[in-house]
């Protein structure tokens, strides 16, 4: 029977990741990290840094055969690849009750295979159809936006680029840039459609897909100059490598990265190893380029900040460069340089940095932070000094980005970016925000940062003093910024490859570390050795590495446990070559204390090195192994003493187990009719003394006396000869044990392996023969497995009731293994074969030995070839052994903390706790798992009990739905409540903070937590678009004055030296605020917000030269307006430049454009005939110089322009002309861009209310379209209500006309409609929800 994957993948721990791995990492924007470790994909909560989970890549399918040979001789052609590349897909959490697919993760390895993984489901939901015969690697993976759904964008071997369709798993467009090698691929944030690859020598493809065809992608390729005289030398030098290779495998430390800027569209930030370029994809030109300077290891990444002005640039030798642009310019400098190695505790060479990611749910969150949260001291929450989140010097962080780098010695860190202001302007902020009362007096200016949009008066509560109520000459500068960096968490995984495996079985007689009388119990531990000298140290209940400790300088080739609290390990270094001779390092460490103790130091080099260790259960004794030399014989007391040495040809030794209790059954068995069966209780049960010590007795009266001191251990050697010796004390002895009878056939092949437990010893050999002997009665017999040589036996654990006590499991030396039950008639027929495990080689395994149950399945560890660690389960049942599905886990997965991530509840909870956020719970409905939670005001005391009305958590009643849904889904989430997984600390106090500050920022903050930040960024504009409307509406004098009444006022003078001078003033434009979010540049429409950006933009370019720059330029400066500079530009075109006549007549026309109303028809029928023939909508231009701003912005769009077109609008346009070029833009968005949230924003402003809500219902969101009405009418409602505190007469006449938004009033029938679809959505859901069953992981 199959084990369904999630039952195992679970129990595994991945191998550090590596530079095979291509330096690939992906955050999901719910906190979700996901990246590449050998041949599986990790995921990792991003902000509690606990492992979620692994799921490893299936292998290749390989050709099936009923044959076990033939099935292992094809085990190791069907490996799994190293995974290169890992991408979530952009799903959200669904609003469609009928669809779970969220958390979906594209996944490519080096074998050019894409898996399409459903992290929910823990299986692949769908292969690509990608070529099985060219095996060209994956360099790296992309989503962009397709017409009707999202398609997958790779690159493949050193230069083709494939879009696929992620339903079919079709390719549905290729395109091969040979030579050029690609080296990254990345998604436009302005537009989902577009998306643009790179490759090592500078070559630049831009693509956008407008449809699901090949003729419906549309190309554009460009070249950006850097220095690639190191590449070329690269590549003279790997001429023979195979040309199906990507870069990653072809040039794996020449790196080439570039993105998207996040706040500037059209602008990528581009590195080369030693280049950092910023490139205009509209200019098609480089703004700025930075030779790194002289020190600095080669760039490996570049990381623009979500919010802010910064790049963080990660390099190859650890460290972080952070870069700050310069006011006004597109010029970036180098403001700091941070180790991401610290060099403490590390060693030498230091481990690198194969990955840097930005988790940008955490910059969502503090868009919602910076905008509502009061960040004030008086606070109504108690302080909490023991607490770093508590203080109120919180408030002046103007960001916090968190940071993930991934290192290959198999760390996981997450750093703190943080932004602090200087103290004189923290003190300036705090002067402003605390000296002024806002609820005093009306505001004369308008404040830049005004969250509303609005210059009315707000009313708000005397304790708000947030840093963000200050004036307008308080602004926060960039300049002003100090970033600074600390590590606030760490995961450690595997270190290395593992080389060995160990499991502590102690016996009744092993005694705890600490000395005493206390009986060494069985422990969830498990000891890995590493190929770098280091031990880790796995706890097996909670999936997790407890312990790493740096033991040795080279390969750890033996480790064994001593009890269970201390670990015995050797590695050797040969001195010589030539003269030979070994030096051989024995250490013991202190799993407790960490402490590493060597004894058996030698002054010189020994002849030979040591070849296995072999420790007894009781952890009293060490035997030594060597290389054709005797066996030395070690007691294991504090200072270890050498009792003495065997000068016999062995071969294998192992000591005894454990021994097994008697069995309770019917049958007679052969190991029960053992006169001398010392019969004792099972690892697990040692725990309890007072159970130990009577059985014992009882064992005592019913057998024959023996010493609990002393131990035996079974030998075989050269020649085939057996034997088994006891020690006691410092005694050795023989056990005197009864040979076996004649029938026992001699040894065809030197013994191998072999594992004893009282009274059995099983032997394997280089043959494949398993043969097993009891001691105490000389009963044998054998079987040929007809396998290659067997490197390990291990018996499995037992407990009392057990049907068999001869399980075995075998390791072969092929790193195949199979599970044998000697007990049965036929061993090798009822046996069960693994001829490999998922993908993966087998390169140490044995027993879990924690079974305290004979119901428990038994468990093996196994220590794979790509440096993975499983727990693998081993059902068994009276018909047959296998790995199969058991009713009851081993051990409930243990966390340190909860696994606060809403986004991994099973979906119809994840649904119901998104739809309590956005209605409104009261903050001490979150039970926290902080250490100082007794201290939270929001933390009910004691275990909350669901029998009372649980709606009395609610802030209000519900403004729309069925009033009862709430208090069941509060029911349904009252599990993951009581275990505190709901929300964290930070996260549960940001809500508080916000919760009363209106519906719009509660459903911003519950996009943000399950990772949709665009919704959460369109929840956060809403307040603004409503408030542009009703100012609109209201017929309210603009905030702004008139730009072109501003131009006007400068005399000749200052015009003249404005277009001559090389300056970067731009009248009316002000300073960005630090604290402003740039995630919300995103979705700008306000016409102010618009004209600043176009003339920001326009410095970056005043020193570009060349034809098409100059036209670019003059349409920037014809769009804000700024015609004078214009004019300059175009008069000074040369005769001989192909532009010359039509720049003449542009300039004619413009200067003529204050005065020269007689040539408005005659220019109108010449840029009619212009627009046509004339790539530089040069037509445009002319209807701009004869005041036809509205048709200008129609060709515009026409041309596809449509950021210019609303740029012109927002410079020349009002009320209803303005309006209807936002709403053109928001039905290309929405229909062409497939951008929902930006097209909503466009529709509101632009008062297009049910045009809108349209867009809502079509797009299947039931729940979004109701909360879009609840928020539009508080937000309305509160805008009324501050007319009311206006003494201005035409303010409260506009009130009584203004009572509902248009095209939401509540008899609409739209809005009825959406009214009572919200309520059968809620039915619906609360049936989904009590049929889900609650999942903490």
């Amino acid at each position: 029977m199959a084990r369904p994957p999630h039952e195992s993948w679970d129990c595994m721990l991945p191998g550090p990741p590596s530079r095979n791995n291509g330096g690939s990492a992906d955050c999901h924007p719910s906190g979700l990290l996901a990246f590449p470790s050998s041949s599986s994909v990790s995921v990792v909560d991003s902000r509690s840094m606990q492992l979620v989970s692994v799921l490893p890549m299936p292998p290749p399918t390989a050709t099936s055969s009923s044959n076990t040979n033939s099935a292992a001789a094809s085990s190791s052609s069907s490996l799994s690849p190293f995974v290169t590349s890992v991408r979530w897909a952009p799903f959200p959490l669904p609003h469609d009750l009928t669809n779970y697919q969220h958390l979906l993760l594209a996944a490519g390895d080096r074998q050019g295979r894409i898996a399409l993984f459903d992290f929910r489901l823990r299986s692949v939901l769908l292969w690509f159809e990608s070529d099985p015969v060219s095996k060209s690697g994956i360099q790296d993976l992309c989503w962009v936006q397709g017409r009707s759904d999202w398609v997958l964008a790779s690159l493949s071997g050193p230069s083709l680029l494939s879009i696929w369709n992620a339903s079919t798993g079709r390719c549905i467009w290729k395109y091969d840039v040979s030579p050029e090698f690609f080296s990254c691929i990345r998604r436009d944030p302005f537009d989902s459609r577009h998306l643009c690859a790179i490759g090592l020598k500078g070559f630049l493809l831009s693509i956008k897909v407008l449809g699901d065809t090949e003729d419906d992608v549309v190309i554009k390729e460009f070249q950006i100059p850097n220095d690639s005289s190191e590449l070329q030398k690269l590549e003279r030098d790997a001429s023979g490598t195979a040309a199906s290779s990507p870069a990653l495998a072809v040039f794996p430390l020449y790196i080439v990265r570039f993105s998207f800027s996040p706040l500037w569209k059209h602008i990528l930030f581009v590195t080369f190893p030693r280049e950092l370029i910023v490139f205009d994809l509209q200019y098609e030109t480089s703004l700025f380029a930075a030779a790194l300077p002289r020190g600095c290891g080669k760039f490996l990444d570049v990381l623009p900040d979500p919010n802010n002005e910064l790049l963080y640039c990660a390099h190859l030798d650890g460290r972080l460069s952070t870069w700050r642009r310069k006011e006004g310019e597109q010029v970036h400098v180098m403001c700091t340089m941070e180790e991401l190695m610290p060099s403490i505790g590390t060693p030498v060479p230091s481990p690198s940095i194969l990955a840097v990611v930005i988790c940008k749910s955490d910059s969502t969150l503090q868009c919602v932070g910076n905008l509502y949260s009061t960040g004030s001291c008086s606070s109504s929450f108690d302080m909490d000094f023991d607490n770093p989140f508590d203080f109120c010097d919180e408030s002046f962080y103007v960001s916090k980005t968190h940071l993930i780098s991934i290192s290959d010695d198999g760390k996981i860190w997450n750093w703190l970016l943080t932004s602090e202001g200087t103290e004189d302007t923290h003190k300036e902020a705090t002067n402003v925000g605390t000296g002024a009362n806002v609820g005093e007096g009306p505001v004369s200016e308008t404040n830049a940062n005004n969250i509303d949009g609005t210059t009315d008066l707000v009313k708000q509560p005397d304790c708000v003093t947030s840093i963000r109520s200050r004036s307008s000459n308080s602004t926060l500068n960039q300049a002003d910024l100090s970033p600074k960096i600390s590590l606030v968490g760490q995961l450690q995984l595997l270190s290395s490859t593992a080389t060995m495996l160990a499991v502590p079985s102690p016996s009744l007689t092993a005694t705890l570390a600490r000395g005493g009388n206390s009986p060494a119990v069985a422990v969830p531990l498990v000891a890995l050795g590493t190929q770098s000298g280091t031990i880790d140290v796995i706890d097996v209940s909670a999936n997790a590495v407890a312990a790493s400790f740096s033991v040795h300088n080279s390969t750890v080739r033996g480790l064994r446990w001593l009890g269970n609290s201390r670990l015995v390990s050797f590695s050797y270094a040969q001195v010589n070559e030539k003269t030979g001779g070994y030096i051989n390092r024995l250490v013991v460490t202190c799993v407790r204390s960490g402490l590493n103790r060597k004894f058996r130091v030698l002054q010189k080099p020994e002849r030979a090195p040591i070849r296995a260790l072999r420790t007894s259960s009781s952890g009293r004794y060490l035997l030594i192994l060597f290389r054709d030399a005797p066996v030395e014989v070690w007691a294991m007391t504090k200072s270890p003493i050498m009792l003495r040495s065997l000068a016999l040809p062995f071969t294998v030794l192992e000591w005894t187990l454990p021994t097994a209790p008697r069995p309770v059954q019917n049958g007679p068995s052969r190991q029960a009719s053992s006169s001398r069966d010392r019969t004792s209780v099972a690892p697990a049960e040692a725990s309890s003394p007072k159970t130990a010590s009577s059985t014992d007795s009882k064992a005592a009266s019913t057998d024959e006396p023996q010493d609990d001191t002393s131990e035996s251990f079974a030998f075989a050697l050269v020649n085939g000869a057996l034997g088994v010796f006891e020690v006691h004390g410092r005694r050795i002895r023989d056990f005197r044990p009864k040979w076996p009878s004649s029938s026992f056939v001699s040894s065809d092949g030197l013994i191998t392996a072999m594992a004893y437990r009282l009274p059995h010893v099983v032997m394997g050999d280089r043959s494949g023969n398993i043969r097993w002997w009891d001691v105490t009665t000389g009963q044998s017999s054998s079987f040929n497995t007809h396998r290659e040589g067997i490197r390990r036996i291990k018996f499995s654990p037992v407990v009392a009731g057990d049907r068999s006590r001869g399980r075995i499991a075998v390791l072969f030396y092929d790193n195949t293994f199979s599970i044998f039950d000697l007990d049965s008639q036929d061993p090798l027929a009822n046996s069960l074969l693994q001829p490999q495990f998922p993908g993966t080689l087998v390169l140490e395994l044995d027993w879990l030995p924690l079974r305290t149950d004979k119901n428990d399945p038994l468990v093996l560890c196994i220590a794979g070839a790509d440096s993975s660690f499983r727990l693998v389960e081993v059902n068994i049942n009276d018909k047959k052994t296998s790995y199969g599905p058991h009713p009851r886990a081993i051990k409930e997965r243990f966390r340190p903390m909860p696994l606060c991530s809403p986004i991994l509840l099973p979906t119809p909870h994840a649904v119901a706790l998104r739809m309590i956020l956005q209605l409104g719970v009261k903050p001490h409905w979150f039970n926290t798992c902080s250490t100082t939670k007794d201290k939270r005001h929001y933390l009910i005391p004691g275990t909350a009990s669901g029998a009372g009305d649980l709606r009395s958590y609610m802030i209000d009643s519900p403004p729309v739905g069925d009033s009862v849904v709430p208090e069941m889904l509060l029911k349904v989430l009252e599990p993951y409540r009581k275990e505190g997984s709901i929300l964290d600390d930070e996260r549960a106090r940001l809500y508080a903070d916000v919760v009363k500050k209106g519906s719009a920022v509660r459903f911003a903050f519950a996009a943000a937590i399950f990772g949709d930040s665009l919704e959460a960024i369109f929840w956060l504009q809403l307040r603004r678009a409503v408030n542009h409307l009703m100012n609109k509406l209201i017929n309210k004098s603009p905030q702004k004055a008139s730009v072109q009444a501003s131009i006007s006022e400068l005399d000749d003078a200052s015009m003249l030296s404005r277009i001559t001078s090389k300056g970067k003033s731009i009248p009316g434009a002000r300073k960005r605020d630090a604290l402003d979010c740039g995630q919300l540049k995103l979705m700008a429409f306000e016409q102010e917000e618009l004209w600043e950006t176009a003339n920001e933009r326009i410095t970056w370019h005043e020193k570009l030269e060349g034809a098409e720059a100059i036209q670019n330029r003059v349409h920037e400066l014809v769009s804000v307006g700024n015609l004078e500079t214009a004019v300059s530009i175009l008069l000074s075109t040369p005769p001989e430049s192909p532009y010359f006549s039509t720049n003449a007549l542009r300039a004619v026309a413009l200067s003529s454009a204050v005065s020269r109303s007689l040539l408005e028809l005659a220019v109108k029928v010449v840029a009619a005939n212009m627009v046509g023939i004339d790539k530089s909508l040069s037509g445009t231009h002319l209807l701009c110089a004869v005041g036809r701003y509205q048709e200008a912005c129609s060709q515009l769009q026409d041309a596809g322009c449509w950021t210019d077109a609303a740029t012109l609008a927002a410079t020349h346009l009002k009320g209803s002309d303005y309006a209807r070029v936002l709403q053109r833009w928001a039905d290309h968005v929405l229909h062409a861009e497939h951008n929902i949230w930006r097209a909503l924003i466009l529709y509101v402003g632009a008062g297009a209310l049910q045009e809108a809500l349209a867009a809502l219902r079509e797009a299947k969101l039931p729940d979004t379209a109701a909360m879009f009405i609840v928020a539009c009418r508080e937000i309305h409602a509160e805008f009324i209500s501050n007319l009311g505190h206006s003494d201005d007469e035409s303010k409260s006449s506009t009130k009584a006309k203004q009572l509902n938004l248009p095209g939401l009033d509540p008899e609409n029938e739209d809005v009825i409609a959406v009214g009572e679809f919200y309520e059968q959505y809620q039915r619906k859901l609360v049936h989904l929800c009590m049929d889900s069953q609650p999942s903490f992981d």
